[in-house]
């Protein structure tokens, strides 16, 4: 990683932006800062970009309060702009529309599908709730929790 000059950033720089309810680094390219937002990764965060004009490799402390502004809008316009296959959450149950959540909702929307799984009683519900793999993967010598596996010594 490459040391920046604190006299070369300028005295309008911000080290830290907020955007989506979540703390942008200042000192990092403006695409790759936005994926430290929940459910913004690379091609995400250059697609913002190329919405709201901003390139994306420009530092994100560098920004103005309107390219600022531009890309919170980008955020909230994204799921309008992109094809549904860019989507986080398509065909939703609830709304049966294409979304793209971030920050919070992320969260929220992953524990809400877990809880209506559970009480429905699905096979994946149950294996949530009772804290083992869910996906069919191997329980009996991996993923264990506590101490280790193996024989034990005769005293």
């Amino acid at each position: 990683m490459t040391t920046i000059d604190e006299t070369q950033l300028g005295d309008d720089f911000s080290y830290i932006i907020r955007i989506a309810d979540t703390d942008v680094d200042g000192l990092r390219k403006i695409s790759v800062g936005l994926c430290s937002i929940k459910g913004i990764g690379m091609r995400t965060a250059d697609m913002i970009c190329k919405i709201s004009g901003i390139d994306g490799s420009k530092l994100g402390g560098h920004l103005t309060d309107e390219e600022q502004e531009s890309l919170r809008s980008s955020i909230g316009d994204y799921a309008t702009e992109m094809p549904w296959w860019l989507m986080n959450r398509q065909r939703d149950l609830e709304s049966n529309e294409d979304a793209h959540i971030v920050a919070m909702e992320v969260t929220m929307t992953h524990k809400d599908d877990i809880a209506r799984l559970a009480g429905i009683k699905t096979y994946r519900g149950i294996r949530h709730r009772s804290g083992h793999k869910v996906r069919g993967q191997r329980l009996r010598s991996n993923g264990r929790k506590g101490g280790a596996l193996g024989v034990q010594r005769k005293k």
